[in-house]
């Protein structure tokens, strides 16, 4: 075992040294490698973390959401479907909620307006998300001005910014009191924008919805899980758009990898040939450039992977923000929780190094089991 070990060690010290006598082809090869794994790395990276993120938040998001309909249209939903919702078996939470978008033309952005009970806001005051605060350049005791749909405009006084840590889903948001909303809508007492339920069993949601399209036939559940798998299913479509738009970068670096690897230059050639005239067997060859491959893209995958982390974990990942977080006027920003996935590492892995290390042996094997003197002619 140790003379095993000790031959490997001769061979790698050996590869280290025949890559070094050719450090500007092989520098160049490794810089292409390395950016290659960078990018494919940096989107699987923002990707997951971004569909971690929204799981996350989401988890805490109602169980069922329940829409009325006119014509396949959201509309509003009167107070006494609450009272019909609550005779189902298993519903032990129900309440109405108030929400709505407003576009603001001079930042040319759509708010989030919602109504927040809990907060006991006046009808002046509202608490807004840091997006908008930023956006505006206003602060807490500054006024927040609304033009409703009846012409009119209506200013409200920042009580409060919503917290930083949730800007994903609160940048564009404005929480002000029930009346205050009723009154720039117009929406009358008595109805709502849709209901939110809780249920006792997690393993009668959808028995539960099943009961509520038979006893309300125009209202429509939104399950949790429902939302969740539209949003895992948007991160995914984004993903392949990056990756269809990286597919000519990483074809260009496979067909340069399998010319290298393919093509073996004359002083390559000559190396075998006189490796194997001064003793050195086939098996002998292809291990040393067996290693000489592993070294490069074992290299190539450690730098490109660490690249991409700090790229998405520290920088925010600039390169590919637009893309995978949407476009808007209101960008949140945030800084996503690290999170590596070991099946995602090994996928990448796969898919970088073990083609390379394969193109290479063939050419080698093919040199190796020639002549030493037709090598060196």
């Amino acid at each position: 075992m140790m003379l095993f070990i000790r031959k490997q060690a001769y061979l790698v010290d050996y590869t280290v040294s025949s890559l070094l006598r050719r450090k500007g082809k092989n520098l160049g090869l490794l810089m292409v490698y390395t950016m290659i794994v960078f990018l494919l790395a940096s989107v699987m990276l923002f990707t997951h973390a971004l569909r971690q993120e929204a799981e996350t938040i989401l988890q805490q998001s109602p169980e069922i959401i329940v829409q009325r309909t006119v014509a396949g249209r959201h509309a509003l939903i009167p107070s006494g479907y609450l009272d019909k919702i609550g005779e189902i078996r298993g519903v032990v939470s129900k309440k109405g909620r108030l929400w709505g978008y407003f576009y603001d033309p001079t930042v040319k952005a759509n708010y989030t307006v919602m109504v927040k009970e809990e907060l006991q806001l006046t009808t002046a005051e509202v608490v807004i998300g840091a997006g908008i605060a930023r956006t505006q350049g206003i602060g807490v005791g500054d006024y927040f001005s609304f033009r409703a749909d009846n012409g009119n405009t209506y200013s409200f006084q920042v009580k409060a910014l919503l917290d930083e840590a949730s800007e994903l889903v609160t940048t564009d948001l404005v929480l002000m009191a029930g009346k205050a909303y009723r009154v720039m809508t117009g929406v009358p007492e008595g109805q709502f924008t849709d209901i939110v339920l809780s249920v006792r069993n997690p393993r009668e949601v959808r028995k539960v919805a099943e009961k509520l399209v038979q006893r309300l036939p125009d209202t429509r559940p939104i399950l949790r899980e429902e939302i969740l798998r539209t949003y895992g299913s948007i991160f995914s479509w984004r993903q392949g758009i990056v990756f269809v738009l990286l597919a000519g970068a990483v074809l260009a670096f496979i067909i340069f990898a399998w010319d290298k690897a393919s093509g073996l230059s004359a002083e390559e050639k000559r190396e075998i040939g006189i490796l194997k005239a001064v003793g050195w067997e086939t098996g002998d060859v292809l291990r040393m450039k067996f290693w000489e491959g592993a070294i490069i893209s074992l290299s190539a995958f450690i730098l490109g992977y660490v690249a991409a982390y700090l790229h998405v974990f520290y920088s925010s990942a600039v390169l590919f923000e637009p893309v995978l977080k949407g476009w808007a006027t209101l960008y949140p920003q945030f800084r996503l929780v690290p999170f590596i996935d070991g099946l995602q590492i090994a996928t990448l892995f796969f898919f970088t190094i073990f083609p390379y290390v394969v193109a290479t042996i063939i050419p080698i094997w093919k040199a190796s089991v020639t002549d030493p003197d037709a090598i060196m002619r």
